[in-house]
Parts: C-alpha cells; structure tokens; sequence
C-alpha cells in the first residue's frame, strides 16, 4: 500500500510566511495525531559540524518545536556523539557547536540533549534479532523518550550515498558502540601512489590505527574500527573504502539500527526532510560545498521509507547546478546519487527496510499549494 508523503515547495507570500507553511505541513502530516500532552518528544536533528553551513536552519526548527509544544508535548532537541574525532565527539563540545550553529534555548525555544551522555557510553540495549544484529545500542534519552520527530536533511553522503530519514535513525540514534559495530566491517585502504605522506590521517584516527611506513600511510587492520574518518579528511584522496560485501553489510546494519531506534515508538513518530542546499557530502564535515541541485522544499510523512525514496526521486529529477562537485549524471532523470557516489548501491538500504517492516517504497505525493501565491508582488504606486 502506498504511503502519503507531504511536501512543500519554498515558495512564500504576502498571506503566508515559509515558516507559517511548514507549521501548516505538520498539521497536514499529523503531527497532532502523532503527541499527547505531556509526552517527552525527542526531536533528533544534526547540528552540523563546525565549519558546515548546510544544516537546517534553526528558524525552521524553532516552528517546528512551536508546534510540537502547541500539541502538550515537551520537546527536547537531541543528537549522539559522533565515533570520528571532531567537534561532536563529546557532550561539551558537541552542546557547544550545537549553540555556536544556532541552536540555542533562546533561538530554537527547546533545551538541547545529547542522548548518549558525556562520552557517548549511555545507551539501551535493543532486540533486534535481524541478519546482523541481534542487540542494537540505541542512546538512552532517544530510547527512553515517548515519541520521536525526525529531522533530516538530505545530502549525499560518502558510505551511504545518501543521508536521510533511515540514516538520521541508524546511525543517529546509536550510541558510539552502536556506531562501531555499524562500521567496524567496513576498512577503508590507502593508495600508496596517491597518498603525500602529510599525516593529517593519523591525527585525526580515534583509535590509532594509522601510522606512517615509509612516509606512507598505513591502516592496521586489527586496530581499525571503520569509522571512515580518514577518508574524510585525507588532502589526496588516497584513503579509500575497500567496496566489497562489507559495503552491502554496513547499509543493511544501519537500516536494522533504523529499526531498533523506532522500537517502543509505533504511531508515535513523524519525519520531516528538507531537501535544501544539498551538499555532496555529510553535514558532519567540517565546510559545505556547492549544492548539487536547486533548493527543492520540505517532505513530512510518518513512513521513513517512502520519504527518502520521494526525496531521492525528487533530486534525481533536477538538472544538477553547473560548477557544483557533481560532474556525472548532471541530466534530469540521471541517478544524482550515483553520480557523487559511484560505488555506493544506495537502493539496498531500501529493500532491506522494505523487508523489516519499516515502511513501503511505494508513496503518493500531495504537495501543498502556497496561499495567495499570485498575490505576492505589491504593486506599484
């Protein structure tokens, strides 16, 4: 059966704001089906990487919160530390860039909480009993929350081709050890001829796994946990993933993660996807490259399936931007993620989340209509 997927353009008008039109798609979506009064309501979001300018941006999420509480609900804004070495790897300086990128009580109205703790070692064990996991770890506040808005921005992203509404929840709601077994059979290898021998990779490995040999590069396997950090950061391009089976098995992890972060939640979350500037790679690098395509608008549906794969559809219909790092499969119609991310067999995710129950893939798409939209140019005189 086909799920409903809402959507909003970014169009505005004299009658009505942007942000008055996203509080009018939550309505539509069900946001007032979805929360009761007094329910604690985790609004999973990522704050960006300091540096990164192409996360949501705090206006909207302030409407977003004014609605949730206008339900009886408490809203809570909240992330988990992040497994790589930056500026989310621990609550100080993940709360820190979170208010250094706008989200302060006094800008978006709701406190933030970072759901796995300190270090990010507080967590919930989940019963999952799937193809890989058998117990996910899933951070405490997230789990122990009673109902979940999940935003999202959709982006390319290097491992998963695309990050949306099942990675915010696979990978965003996992506790740091929740994340290593994520990525732990995914390791990456270093291009001998590619790589300057700079060490930038070794400063920013967590677990000292890299060393230079011979003014080279060098990934001890048995130390590694996959994190993918390195590739991120290396100047040349010479740290690369080994795509084999362990890439299949790292988005299939993820997406039973996605279901163990909405156990307990049933009827009891919404996601919301802003298809805005989106940036080739992940928001938690630390800069935001040119967007790939034009600005699209913002998706609401209570299936997080259907809402990624109208958001994939919906960009891989856009011409992309000319100059951006996008140089394959730039016509309308072309594969937009594949053409960032070759190596990446992003649909897999799909049909796994198909398979564990998560929604459909099939959706219709009811886009809601600016007000007065003729209206909005004054006249002259």
């Amino acid at each position: 059966m086909a799920s409903t997927v809402y959507h909003i353009d970014l169009r505005a008008t004299f009658q009505e704001s942007l942000p008055e039109k996203l509080g009018r798609l939550l309505a539509t979506a069900g946001l007032e089906d979805i929360l009761e009064a007094r329910e604690l309501t985790a609004v999973k979001i990522h704050f960006g990487e300091k540096g990164n300018t192409a996360f949501i941006n705090p206006v909207f999420v302030r409407k977003i919160i004014e609605k949730i509480t206008e339900t009886g609900a408490t809203p809570f804004l909240t992330d988990t530390n992040t497994l790589y070495a930056g500026t989310r790897s621990d609550t100080p300086s993940h709360l820190a860039t979170a208010v250094e990128n706008g989200f302060a009580y006094s800008v978006v109205g709701a406190p933030v909480i970072i759901a796995d703790g300190l270090r990010g070692q507080s967590d919930e064990d989940v019963a999952v009993n799937a193809k890989y996991v058998q117990t996910a770890h899933i951070g405490a506040d997230i789990y122990h929350a009673d109902a979940l808005v999940v935003l999202s921005h959709f982006k390319g992203h290097k491992l998963t081709g695309f990050g949306g509404a099942l990675k915010n929840l696979g990978m965003g709601c996992a506790s740091r050890r929740g994340k290593l077994a994520q990525h732990s059979s995914v390791s990456p290898k270093v291009k001998r001829k590619k790589c300057i021998g700079c060490g930038v990779c070794t400063t920013h490995c967590p677990v000292a796994a890299i060393s230079l040999d011979e003014k080279k590069a060098f990934i001890n396997p048995e130390t590694c946990i996959g994190c993918g950090d390195c590739i991120l950061v290396c100047p040349t391009g010479a740290v690369q993933i080994q795509w084999n089976q362990s890439g299949s098995t790292f988005l299939e992890t993820m997406v039973e993660y996605a279901k163990a972060a909405l156990t307990g939640k049933e009827g009891k979350t919404l996601f919301i996807n802003f298809i805005t500037d989106v940036s080739p790679l992940c928001d938690c690098i630390g800069h935001s490259d040119v967007p790939i395509v034009p600005n699209i608008g913002i998706l609401a549906s209570t299936d997080p399936v259907a809402i990624d794969q109208a958001c994939v559809d919906l960009v891989n219909a856009q011409a992309a931007i000319p100059g951006s790092s996008l140089t394959v499969n730039t016509a309308p119609g072309e594969d937009k993620i594949k053409g960032l991310h070759p190596h990446v067999d992003w649909p897999l995710q799909f049909i796994h989340a198909e398979e564990l129950g998560l929604g459909s893939r099939t959706y219709e798409l009811v886009k809601l209509e600016s007000k007065g939209l003729k209206l909005n140019s004054p006249s002259d005189g």
